[in-house]
């Protein structure tokens, strides 16, 4: 008996079943399709507030709390480390939103790509009825993205992208940066409060003692909420990626059939082999090396 899972992609391996003929040939690659984004009105306004908030952050950090203060020291190195953070967060979300996160070739489910496999007898392939496409092995169709996405774990409307085999790095550095500056930014809201109520509230900030109280309540809100939000996902995310289980195939509880490697080789599969700095950078393409992305009990 087979369950429901594998009775929908139970689906024969020669190429008429397929119906290969309702499908139009692929759209030929311009130059336009060299960058990946999602024109999602809902992704994209959830990008542009992810920003925003950012940005308000580091408004008040730097103008409410580092600039007024009489220590140079404290100010420049909370004012280095924030903004540094506060930048590769960014430029992590950047290359989250606008990296291919492995979308498999639409329409490629033609009769002459399918004889071309050459499949061997008792080999099984699958077609996406949707976007009409050849679906690999662990890969899953985004009604958002509307495409099938290899080792999709789910789609994130506040990078306005799916997160999947080619991105996932990218993913897992905007949550842990945005919870490094929202302790960070906590942090330093809790010495500023102590401060000002030790000191003249005018003395504290260039703001007027009500403004500078609402601006921090505020940023305080914001930061635990990023903060308690982006920490559980990156440890679900981390934890998505030792197990190498897509958060999709554990929803779905699907049949592992891919080797079980270690930890730590997992980890490579997605920030690159072998093990340096470059993990922490979002400008650092992962080199799988020696770790391969697929391997399958066979």
């Amino acid at each position: 008996m087979k369950s429901p899972a594998h009775r929908t992609r139970d689906i024969e391996r020669h190429a008429g079943y397929l119906k290969p003929e309702h499908c139009a040939p692929p759209p030929p690659r311009t130059g336009s399709d060299t960058m990946w984004f999602i024109r999602d009105s809902c992704g994209i306004v959830c990008g542009i507030i992810t920003w925003l908030l950012v940005f308000y952050a580091e408004f008040v950090v730097v103008f409410v709390m580092l600039l007024p203060a009489k220590n140079v020291a404290y100010s420049l190195i909370n004012g280095v480390l924030f903004n540094g953070l506060a930048f590769l967060a960014l430029a992590s979300h950047a290359k989250a939103m606008c990296t291919d996160p492995g979308a498999v070739p639409k329409g490629n489910a033609t009769k002459e790509f399918i004889e071309s496999l050459q499949l061997k007898p008792g080999q099984v392939v699958y077609k996406c009825p949707k976007c009409c496409s050849i679906k690999p092995d662990r890969a899953h169709h985004c009604s958002v993205c509307k495409r099938c996405i290899k080792k999709m774990d789910h789609h994130c409307p506040w990078v306005n992208n799916c997160v999947g085999e080619n991105n996932q790095k990218y993913f897992v550095l905007f949550t842990m940066y945005i919870a490094l500056i929202s302790f960070h930014a906590l942090l330093m809201v809790a010495f500023h409060f102590v401060f000002c109520f030790e000191e003249d509230w005018t003395k504290c900030s260039n703001f007027s003692p009500p403004a500078t109280v609402i601006l921090l309540i505020l940023l305080c809100f914001e930061g635990l909420l990023f903060l308690i939000f982006t920490a559980v996902m990156f440890g679900t995310q981390v934890h998505s990626i030792c197990t190498d289980e897509t958060g999709i195939e554990q929803l779905k509880k699907e049949e592992r059939r891919w080797a079980k490697k270690s930890k730590w080789m997992n980890m490579k599969v997605v920030f690159g082999h072998p093990f340096s700095v470059a993990w922490l950078s979002p400008f650092a393409t992962p080199d799988h090396g020696k770790a391969d992305v697929y391997q399958y009990i066979v």
